[in-house]
């Protein structure tokens, strides 16, 4: 399925590049319009493939006391800063894209990073489960966010494209058609997850005592998992790339 995916991708990539060498030789921006399907498309098929946070996104989601809505908060915060830390880099810190950036597609500091705040949330998580007071929820965009500090290597390129044919626009454009789509299938897995969640609670839900117990359960397994992934992201000297 991933070679499918990766030929897709670079399908799109195409018709992208031709549409930005169009706009740059002066076609107008009715030509943009026509690229916003195929960055939409482009951005949900580019979030199926590994490297978006998705496996992490739902232990997060399985392990928090949130519903659906707030599920979705935490998915659309995760796009918003994959897509966003690329625009950034690109407009405003193109110089040091090679220096940021260890290898295509990769952003090593950036993961680093990224995966140590969510360890920490990991270990908030598991020290919740031993509290007794009332749990509360505000961290979840705050995890999003962390989630996403990777920037999005194809939104990166594409951005790059557009800036050096002089069409930052362009570029733009694109990244916020990318952005809806990558936010389509996180929001999918994440709203996907807290609903099983739900319906998995349900069973215990008459029960007051095996609900908390399951509740708790639930939450110190994933702080678990999030701490172990930090842990491995710092422990290895090439970080892997999780999905």
């Amino acid at each position: 399925m991933l070679p499918d995916l990766v030929a897709i991708q670079r399908e799109i990539y195409l018709q992208v590049a031709g549409i930005i060498k169009s706009f740059a030789a002066g076609s107008g921006w009715g030509t943009l319009a026509v690229m916003l399907p195929a960055g939409v498309v482009f951005g949900a098929v580019h979030a199926l493939t590994p490297g978006h946070s998705k496996a992490l996104l739902a232990t997060y989601v399985a392990g928090s006391p949130i519903g659906v809505l707030r599920a979705l908060v935490v998915s659309l915060a995760l796009s918003a800063t994959h897509v966003a830390m690329s625009v950034v880099i690109a407009v405003f810190a193109l110089p040091l894209v090679s220096r940021t950036l260890g290898s295509a597609g990769e952003a090593p500091e950036l993961e680093r990073l990224s995966r140590g705040l969510l360890g920490l949330i990991g270990v908030w998580m598991i020290v919740r489960t031993f509290r007794t007071w009332k749990r509360h929820v505000h961290e979840g965009g705050i995890a999003g966010v962390f989630a996403g500090l990777i920037p999005c290597p194809l939104t990166l390129f594409v951005l790059t494209f557009a800036i050096v044919r002089g069409v930052p626009e362009a570029g733009l454009v694109f990244a916020m058609a990318m952005m809806a789509g990558v936010a389509t299938t996180l929001s999918a897995v994440a709203v996907s997850v807290a609903f099983a969640r739900g319906r998995l609670l349900d069973l215990v839900r008459d029960d007051p005592d095996w609900f908390d117990r399951a509740s708790r359960i639930i939450e110190a397994v994933a702080g678990l998992i999030l701490v172990a992934v930090s842990l491995a992201v710092f422990m290895s000297e090439a970080p892997g790339r999780w999905i």
